[in-house]
């Protein structure tokens, strides 16, 4: 199977990961209760020997427990043979959610990311979100500092706006950016994208499956734990559902005919967007693991690709990525650097 999965270079520092990574979040959080530890690093063991080996991960997932799952999963010669990236920013503290990008912040994350997952470097470290209170240029140069300790060797930025980006890799190049990206969440082709590939800087797309709609059509939300994050989201609502069924059932029929299931098929879309694109979908189960590898071998002409996109344009889904409690968790923008003061 290792040969399905091709290796990309991601941004231009030398990074070179799987074609496709692994999103580890919903083996311990948001996704209803968390996963048997044993099955959790059994399915990581079986990605790396399948040739997927960008694991992706974050000090928020649990808190904490899904990075210390990851270091369980480390263990007896696993580290080498993977591209590890978590990301920091989002502290609940007292049951509140806060995001900070403060130098004394970052450091004291980056301490304990380390701590939690046995390892003495982290290969790629992500802001999971914007702190709009501190200018990029005071987080980034934090984090500058940890590559040149060798406690970071890339840095990388998630939900962060174009400018931000660009603020951002002036003061020390930035090897990737995580956003959502999936024939349902295209807002990022604006300006994120081209701003990205000006700068030579990679693409992680979160959530390219919809966050398992294309997966599961509309039934996914009768599934669902009453702890599961996606039962807060716009587009699952009931009347949103309602109407972004049709776009299910059309790239279900699309699917169907190219001899594929409709995630296989969202999933090969993300794909052909480029080289420098690393979809890492998220997954508890083997064979879902499996099939999405899958999605690697498919191939899509121009004219497929325009169908698609035709089926599942802005206009035809309904709902937002994120209730509006959470606005500042899209391509967030930082203030200029006179205004902060520590």
């Amino acid at each position: 199977m290792a040969s399905q999965v091709r290796r990309i270079k991601l941004g231009s520092q030398g990074l070179e990961v799987s074609a496709q990574g692994l999103g580890c979040m919903g083996m311990s959080a948001f996704y209803g209760p968390p996963k048997p530890d044993a099955d959790m690093i059994a399915l990581i063991h079986h990605a790396v020997a399948s040739g997927v080996t960008l694991l992706d991960t974050s000090d928020v997932y649990g808190p904490f427990t899904n990075e210390i799952l990851i270091g369980k999963a480390l263990k007896g010669g696993v580290r080498d043979k993977v591209q590890l990236a978590t990301k920091f920013a989002i502290n609940l503290a007292d049951g509140k959610r806060e995001v900070r990008g403060d130098p004394a912040y970052v450091r004291s994350a980056c301490e304990a990311s380390l701590k939690r997952l046995e390892i003495d470097c982290i290969d790629l470290y992500y802001q999971h979100r914007v702190d709009i209170r501190v200018p990029i240029e005071v987080t980034i140069g934090e984090l500058k500092k940890l590559v040149e300790e060798g406690k970071v060797k890339y840095i990388g930025l998630s939900e962060a706006s174009a400018s931000t980006i660009r603020r951002a890799h002036a003061v020390h190049p930035i090897t990737a950016v995580q956003i959502e990206w999936s024939l349902w969440s295209r807002d990022v082709e604006e300006e994120i994208i081209p701003t990205c590939r000006e700068l030579g800087i990679g693409i992680v797309a979160y959530s390219p499956l919809g966050r398992g709609f294309f997966s599961s059509g509309p039934n996914i939300v009768e599934g669902l734990k009453n702890d599961d994050f996606r039962k807060t989201l716009p587009r699952f609502q009931a009347e949103n559902l309602e109407h972004n069924k049709t776009v299910f059932e059309k790239v279900s029929a699309m699917a169907e005919r190219k001899g594929c299931t409709p995630s296989q098929l969202a999933l090969a879309w993300v794909h052909h967007q480029g080289d420098d694109v690393c979809p890492i979908p998220g997954t508890t189960k083997t064979e879902n693991f499996n099939q999405n590898i899958g999605a690697l071998s498919i191939k899509l002409t121009p004219e497929e690709m325009a169908e698609l996109e035709g089926l599942a344009s802005d206009d035809n889904v309904k709902g937002d990525r994120y209730p509006s409690s959470m606005a500042t968790w899209k391509h967030s923008e930082t203030p200029p650097p006179s205004s902060w003061k520590a």
